[in-house]
């Protein structure tokens, strides 16, 4: 088996389809119980530690200039808030993240990505804006039939800019150059991914309302996350590949 080399085989990356910025984002991550986090992942993957610890992650940003390959972006479609929750996953070799929610503003974006790369993406009504130097996220699910989850932080990074060090907690977070998903035949799915390494910057948050795990019947641990922020990074995809 060809040994997995995230982004060294994409210096010049060839055959993407979908190009995108990730923007205004904060990575907020909590440890939690590798069991509890476990029983959710389906067969098939194995969930990816960090010195024996897992890690849940709730993420909220702003994405812009979404667009397939050769065509600009829409108006009105291209740009909108997004907030994911996460884990860390690993197949044959190959960590990438599995996303248990991504609520979007943005109805199209929603069933494209449920159709085509499988992903569990929600309508939401969303709302991000910027005084004083501090972001104000805010999110309300509104998908039918899909149960509550609610999310509202004020947040602002300070300090440098920086990249985090190979093999630290910092990377092992945030460098992940591909997702896995299930369609409903219980057939998983790796997508790549491709940005340069994040910039990244300490963050400060005030959490109002965080109820995005529930749904999965999981509690956060009341300590507060580790936070990270990156301004900007310019990300290209490529479409989902069977695996199993």
């Amino acid at each position: 088996m060809t040994p997995y080399l995230p982004n060294a085989a994409f210096r010049h990356p060839r055959g993407w389809m979908m190009a995108m910025d990730w923007s205004d984002l904060l990575f907020m991550h909590w440890r939690v119980p590798a069991e509890s986090l476990r029983r959710l992942i389906p067969p098939g993957l194995d969930l990816d530690l960090f010195e024996g610890e897992a890690w849940i992650g709730v993420v909220p940003f702003r994405m812009s200039g979404v667009r397939p390959r050769f065509l600009p972006g829409l108006p009105g479609l291209s740009a909108f808030p997004e907030l994911n929750v996460r884990t860390y996953v690993v197949h044959g070799g190959a960590p990438g993240v599995w996303f248990f929610s991504l609520d979007a503003a943005n109805r199209l974006a929603v069933r494209v990505a449920r159709r085509f790369f499988h992903l569990p993406y929600f309508d939401a009504d969303m709302e991000i804006g910027l005084s004083g130097g501090e972001y104000h996220y805010s999110s309300r699910r509104t998908h039918y039939g899909a149960a509550d989850a609610d999310f509202e932080a004020r947040y602002a990074p300070f300090g440098p800019v920086y990249r985090a060090a190979s093999g630290s907690l910092d990377d092992w977070l945030t460098a992940r150059y591909c997702f896995y998903a299930a369609d409903d035949q219980g057939r998983l799915f790796r997508s790549e991914v491709h940005h340069k390494p994040w910039r990244l910057r300490a963050a400060r948050a005030r959490i109002l309302r965080n109820t995005m795990t529930a749904p999965m019947g999981l509690k956060l641990p009341d300590e507060e996350p580790l936070l990270h922020f990156s301004e900007k990074t310019e990300v290209v995809g490529w479409l989902p590949q069977r695996i199993i």
